[in-house]
This record gives C-alpha cells, sequence and structure tokens, in this order.
C-alpha cells in the first residue's frame, strides 16, 4: 500500500459539527412539502395504503397490488406515520423514513471505513488512532457531497433503505477478517434487509462479493469463510420470509410478484450503444466520489489486492456490471454503487496532491459561492418582486403563487451563508480541505434552495390545487358519494380514470378522497364519470362524452386532466 502522509491529518468538521451537518442535510426538504410527482407520491402512496388496510403484507397503489419492490421500506414508513403522524403532516411523516435509512446509512458508511482503515494500517504496522477517526468521517462528507444521493435521499423512496443496507453488508465483510462472527451476522443482515427493501436487486449486487472475495487471500481463511457462511444462514430466511409468506396467503399474487421481480433484471442486449449515457450519468452523479476514487486505485495499483481496496473494488466491479447489462442509465439505479465508491473515495481523498487539492478547492468554493447568489437573487425576486423583470417570469411560471415572508427562514438562510464564507476563509490547510468545503457547499446550496424555493417548487409539482378543483366540481354531481368509496357496480357512482398515473391518483386520492377505477375494467367502463390526462390541446373529447372540467398544476404547460360525463345517462 501507498504510504500514508507523515504530518497530521485533520478535518475541519469532526465531531458533533459533522454531526450537526448530517442533521442539516437530512431534514431539510425531508418535511414541509407536498408528495411530488412521480416517485415521491407512488411511494408515499404504497405506505398511505398500508395505513388505510389492515393487509400489511400485500404493498397497494391506489388499491391495485404494487411489486416495484418488497414492503420492508413501506412498512417503516407506515410506522413512522403512526408515530409521528398527529405532529407532522401524514406525508411528512411518511418521508421520515428516508431520513432514518439515510441516517443509518451514513452512519454504517464510517464504520465501514474505519474498519478498512484498520486493515489498511494492519498492513502498513502503523495503526494511528485520530487517522482512524477521520477515515470514517470522510466516508461521510464524501457521500454528503456526492450530486447522486441528493434527491433520493430526500424523498419517499425505497432505494435509500438499500443504500442502508448494503452498507451494513460491506461493514460486515470487512469485518469478517477481525470478528467473522459478527461480521457474518452484520453482512447477513445487510444482504436479506436488503432483498426486503429492493428486490432483487440487492441479491445481484451484494451476493457476488461474498462468492467472490474468498479468490483473496485474506478472506480465504477458515474464520472468514465461516463468518461468511453464517452471513448466508442469516439473509437466507430473511430473503425467503415474505416471499413465503406472500405464496401462503395468495399464490396468486406471488407469481404476479415473482414475474415482475424477474422482468425487472433482463439483459439489456444495446448496453454497449448505451455506453456514452453511462458516461453522462456518471460524469455528475458520482462526483466526487468517482474521481477521488480513481485516484485511490491509482495511488494503490500495485496493491490491489489489499482488504481495503480489494472489497470496495470488487463491490464497484460488480455494481457497475449490474448497472451496465441489467438495469442501464438511470440515476436511481446507480445509487448500489456509490457505497463502494465512496469507501474508495475515502481512502483516497487525504491523498491528493496539492495541485489537485487546491484545483478542486478552488472549484468548489467558486461553483457554490455562485450558486448561492443565484439562489438568493431568485429567491428575492420571489419574496420581494425585485428584480422586476425576473418577477414577473417567476410570476409565468407559477402562477397563483402567494409568497409568505418568514424573517426566520431568511435569518437562517444568510446565517449559514456567513458558515459557508467562515468554513472556506478559516478552515486550516490540509488534505481534507477540499473534500470538507465540497460538502459543506453541497449542504449550503441544498438547504438553501429548499429554504428559498421549496414554497414554489411545491405550489407548482404538488396536485393539491388540482385535486380540490376537482373536488369542487364534483360537488355538482349529486350522484358521486365523495367519501373516497367508489361503489364496485360502477354506474352514476363511480369515475373510471384513463391514462392516469400512480401519482395522479395516489394524490386525488389522498387530498380529495376521489377514487378512480380503471376504465379498462367491468366496474370502470359502467361509470358515468370519466377523468383523462392528456396534453394541453388534447385530442378533442370523446364519443359519447360532455367536459365539465378541465385542471393542471399551476405552470405545467404539457398534462392536463379533464373530466367528461357521459351523455347518454
Amino acid at each position: 500500500m501507498v504510504k500514508l502522509p507523515r504530518f497530521p491529518i485533520t478535518l475541519p468538521l469532526r465531531g458533533w459539527s459533522l454531526a450537526g451537518l448530517c442533521a442539516l442535510y437530512l431534514l431539510a426538504g425531508l418535511v414541509g412539502h407536498d408528495p411530488w410527482k412521480n416517485d415521491d407520491a407512488i411511494h408515499f402512496g404504497v405506505a398511505y395504503g398500508f395505513l388505510n388496510s389492515h393487509d400489511w403484507l400485500v404493498p397497494r397503489l391506489a388499491g391495485e397490488a404494487y411489486f416495484e419492490t418488497p414492503p420492508l421500506y413501506y412498512w417503516v414508513a407506515a410506522i413512522c406515520a403512526k408515530m409521528f403522524g398527529g405532529i407532522l403532516p401524514l406525508h411528512d411523516a411518511v418521508r421520515l423514513a428516508s431520513g432514518l435509512f439515510g441516517a443509518l446509512f451514513l452512519y454504517l458508511l464510517a464504520f465501514t471505513s474505519r474498519v478498512l482503515h484498520d486493515l489498511e494500517s494492519t498492513a502498513l504496522k502503523s495503526g494511528r488512532a485520530p487517522e482512524r477517526r477521520e477515515s470514517g468521517a470522510a466516508a461521510t462528507l464524501i457521500a454528503i457531497g456526492s450530486l447522486g444521493l441528493l434527491v433520493p435521499i430526500h424523498d419517499t423512496q425505497p432505494m435509500v433503505a438499500l443504500l442502508a443496507a448494503s452498507a451494513a453488508a460491506y461493514a460486515g465483510v470487512a469485518l469478517l477478517l477481525q470478528r467473522p462472527r459478527i461480521g457474518g451476522l452484520l453482512a447477513g443482515l445487510g444482504l436479506g434487509l436488503g432483498f426486503l427493501a429492493n428486490g432483487l436487486m440487492a441479491l445481484i449486487t451484494l451476493a457476488p462479493i461474498l462468492l467472490l472475495l474468498p479468490f483473496n487471500r485474506h478472506w480465504r481463511g477458515a474464520a472468514s469463510l465461516g463468518g461468511i457462511a453464517i452471513a448466508l444462514v442469516v439473509a437466507l430466511p430473511l430473503c425467503a420470509s415474505w416471499p413465503l409468506l406472500l405464496l401462503r396467503e395468495s399464490p396468486t399474487m406471488f407469481n404476479a410478484w415473482w414475474s415482475q421481480a424477474v422482468a425487472g433484471v433482463g439483459f439489456q442486449s444495446g448496453w454497449l450503444k448505451a455506453l456514452p449515457d453511462h458516461a453522462e450519468l456518471m460524469a455528475w452523479f458520482a462526483w466526487p466520489a468517482l474521481p477521488l476514487a480513481l485516484w485511490a486505485l491509482w495511488l494503490n495499483r500495485k496493491h490491489l489486492g489489499q482488504p481495503a481496496i480489494a472489497l470496495p473494488l470488487v463491490g464497484t466491479l460488480t455494481s457497475l456490471t449490474c448497472l451496465l447489462m441489467i438495469y442501464g442509465p438511470r440515476p436511481l439505479f446507480a445509487l448500489p454503487l456509490l457505497v463502494p465508491l465512496v469507501l474508495l473515495a475515502a481512502s483516497g481523498a487525504s491523498r491528493l496532491r496539492r495541485g489537485a487539492t487546491n484545483a478542486f478547492d478552488w472549484f468548489g468554493m467558486m461553483t457554490f459561492s455562485l450558486i448561492a447568489v443565484v439562489i438568493w437573487i431568485y429567491g428575492l425576486a420571489l419574496a420581494a418582486g425585485v428584480p422586476g423583470r425576473l418577477a414577473r417570469h417567476l410570476a409565468e411560471l407559477a402562477p397563483g403563487f402567494v409568497a409568505r415572508h418568514s424573517p426566520l427562514i431568511y435569518a437562517t438562510a444568510a446565517l449559514l451563508c456567513l458558515a459557508w464564507l467562515w468554513l472556506i476563509f478559516a478552515s486550516p490547510r490540509s488534505p481534507w480541505r477540499a473534500t470538507t468545503n465540497w460538502t459543506a457547499g453541497t449542504a449550503l446550496m441544498w438547504v438553501l434552495m429548499v429554504a428559498l424555493w421549496m414554497p414554489v417548487a411545491d405550489h407548482r409539482i404538488s396536485y393539491r390545487s388540482v385535486a380540490v378543483s376537482l373536488k369542487q366540481a364534483l360537488s355538482g354531481n349529486t350522484g358521486y358519494p365523495g367519501d373516497g368509496h367508489p361503489y364496485p357496480e360502477g354506474g352514476h357512482q363511480c369515475i373510471a380514470g384513463r391514462n392516469l398515473g400512480g401519482a395522479q391518483r395516489v394524490s386525488l386520492q389522498y387530498f380529495a378522497q376521489i377514487v378512480t377505477l380503471r376504465q379498462d375494467t367491468r366496474a370502470g367502463r359502467a361509470c358515468s364519470l370519466l377523468l383523462e390526462q392528456g396534453s394541453e390541446h388534447g385530442e378533442g373529447t370523446p364519443s359519447g362524452w360532455r367536459k365539465i372540467w378541465e385542471g393542471h398544476r399551476p405552470g405545467d404547460r404539457s398534462e392536463r386532466l379533464r373530466l367528461y360525463r357521459r351523455e347518454s345517462l
């Protein structure tokens, strides 16, 4: 392994200051807004279905079985809603599950990085406790600074549970070399809970690590192999628990889940043609973890078999292969790749050359300072109408938005900007400075956007206003019950839906207690009301129907919802 620097390495953010940054990063944007299209509303809808049902075995979206992912995340989200629903709006309480799994993910990343540093120090015969603490903090900072994690970790998103489970699996595998029994237990829990959180993706990205690492001489000992056996013994019952319960209660539902799960992991025949798209995705998604990880590999190019490099390297290659061959270039599918990349990056961040450190530091300081200025300009235009031209443009993008002035929010945002300036000017020169400043800049950008832009974003993206308007239009139709429970026999007492997405159906049910039936069902075909999603100009009124309402989200120029009444009834 490359010899560590002899000078002291100190992180400007450690201990309570780092914990405060993590809390600020996780909580900002987690609450305070409605369920947003698409994933946020859809996954909220599944948890909402558990809250309105006595059946917690089958995930449901707007009354229909939903098998995109197993139910672990939704169970935790529903429990959070029951615990905090009286304090927070229900959708905010559900979203706390992402904060919980996100905090667990960051903690386990730091723990794994410290374990890997112990293994590296043992190989170098230089166990330095301060550097051990810094390596754990560095992993947390790099994860927070990763741009691809910014939105999913603040959404209602089951992938965050997979990240936490993956971090637990990596921690367990690293521990196999020191405490094989505990390591095997932790790795098995990570693998099993990962499956319950996100299905076959967890097995495809995590199981090969347990199978490939015994080829490395460090994991070939009897103790490590015994720990791997413990991991498999723990993981198998966890993985089988929910599917077996589903099979026992409803073989039809089990077959539907299994068919969908297998269909979701098909081989991408055109993966070579998609390589430019993957490269474009990774250029921003994995920044700054990817370049730091590549630097760590270069530094340790002659010692790739050492545990601190071999484990995250195998994980990176496994996750990257899955992304290329199976899932395609989508940001959500690339999330499992962040775990090994961050662990690799943490071992190389303190060894950047002085020129690279200064360039990275300067790029981060200038980029986020400029972004902060832009956010403030747009925020003032929204709140105070200054500058006027920009304010008029924003009013066109979000018609009907009324800014609510909150001196506390603006004062907090100003204090955070002052803290940012203090950090970049007062933090000591060290190899960690660039990483710390980048992470602090990422957190500042996100918090400023939440503080100054969240209200107008919520106004534009939420379906609340559309649902309320539709409910008012329906109030004149005496045949509609308006209690969210359409009659199964159809007729004038129900609403059929055509081209409605899951986010729209859930939002209508949540905000206005409006439940739609699919038009292609027997009950849906008998309904006297039809709610259709279409484009701005539409395709004309369907034959035999009369339009009685039209609505859209403020500023949305592409999507329209139209309500029709059957003329023959």
